[in-house]
């Protein structure tokens, strides 16, 4: 199978979906050409569709948001696209008041087919306002879906499945996995929501990971194998709907758990993990449960503290390592 980059794979999907369904367009700042956005995932398609379907939009994120919301409700299935999900701030009103709340206030007689695609994370000295990790914000809000793909396979297929449902999707990726790369299939395909996926199995320890997390839970089970510990890594891919179910299987295989992500460990979506497990698999546990997340600060400037702050596999395998040596 062809391995192509991260970045390739969302712009295959935003063309292949924009040839299928000619209601689908783009809208957000400099993403025609020839800047094709800040992280060039829709360099090329402004040519392809012209300027009225890659809609390159002023400084205004309520607004191009706002409309979009209108363009959804209307019929259309817009694609926005923030540059920081830091920025996303701008548009919280039309994001939690309007789109998530649409089809819900109108009895269920509208719907608003949108995504909203994104970036966050830190990695790149983008400093406090330009590498925040928010998807707990969008995953306390009822009414919308939250995507956090970690791999090219993922991306493509969930942006597909996005595109294409009735309800507005917060998609969000991690800047740093643009340029990674990994299979994916030339043929058509889409990933169900509510699916996540057992990245690498394991015996002794649960390692449920989000997005750049999950590419390091990996790596920490390279260097904990050279060990004899044996960790299970899950993805849940789209943290609502949250596929609990595979998540508490393998929690009673394995009688341990550790939750990771890149945001702040207070308040955010590990917490919710550990809730639920704690609810429905309490009796399988050896240990506790443990979080492995940031400190609840804003993201440095400086490489050597952001560094600091940042979730890396020596983190995650020395959490491991003190749960199934009984050292916690």
């Amino acid at each position: 199978m062809r391995e192509i980059s991260y970045r390739d794979a969302l712009k295959e999907a935003l063309k292949e979906e924009m040839e299928r369904d000619e209601r689908v367009f783009l809208l957000g700042e400099d993403i025609a050409d020839p800047f094709g956005s800040a992280y060039k995932v829709t360099l090329g398609l402004s040519p392809i569709f012209g300027t009225d379907r890659v809609i390159q939009t002023p400084i205004s994120e309520q607004g191009f948001t706002g409309a979009a919301v209108g363009a959804a409700i209307t019929g259309m299935r817009p694609v926005v696209e923030y540059m920081y999900i830091d920025f996303t701030t701008m548009a919280m009103d039309q994001i939690a008041n309007q789109a998530a709340k649409f089809h819900y206030m109108s009895g269920g007689q509208a719907q608003v087919p949108m995504v909203m695609r994104t970036q966050g994370g830190p990695g790149r000295s983008s400093a406090a306002q330009h590498a925040q990790s928010l998807e707990a914000w969008f995953h306390h809000l009822p009414g919308l879906l939250v995507v956090m793909p970690a791999t090219p396979h993922d991306a493509k297929g969930l942006l597909k499945t996005a595109i294409r449902l009735d309800d507005p999707v917060m998609f969000i990726e991690q800047k740093l996995l643009y340029n990674t790369t990994g299979p994916v299939p030339e043929e058509e395909y889409t990933i169900p929501f509510g699916l996540a996926d057992v990245k690498r199995e394991g015996t002794d320890c649960t390692v449920v990971a989000t997005s750049m997390v999950v590419l390091k839970a990996l790596k920490a089970a390279n260097l904990l194998a050279a060990e004899g510990i044996s960790i299970e890594v899950v993805d849940p891919r789209t943290l609502f709907p949250l596929d609990i179910e595979t998540i508490v299987e393998s929690v009673k295989k394995t009688a341990r758990l550790v939750v990771s992500h890149e945001a702040p460990e207070r308040g955010g979506f590990a917490a919710e993990v550990v809730s639920q497990v704690s609810d429905r698999a309490f009796d399988y546990l050896d240990a506790p449960i443990q979080r492995v997340c940031a400190p609840s600060v804003p993201p440095p400037f400086a490489r050597n503290m952001e560094d600091y702050i940042m979730i890396d596999e020596h983190k995650i395998a020395d959490r491991v390592r003190k749960l199934v040596r009984g050292e916690i």
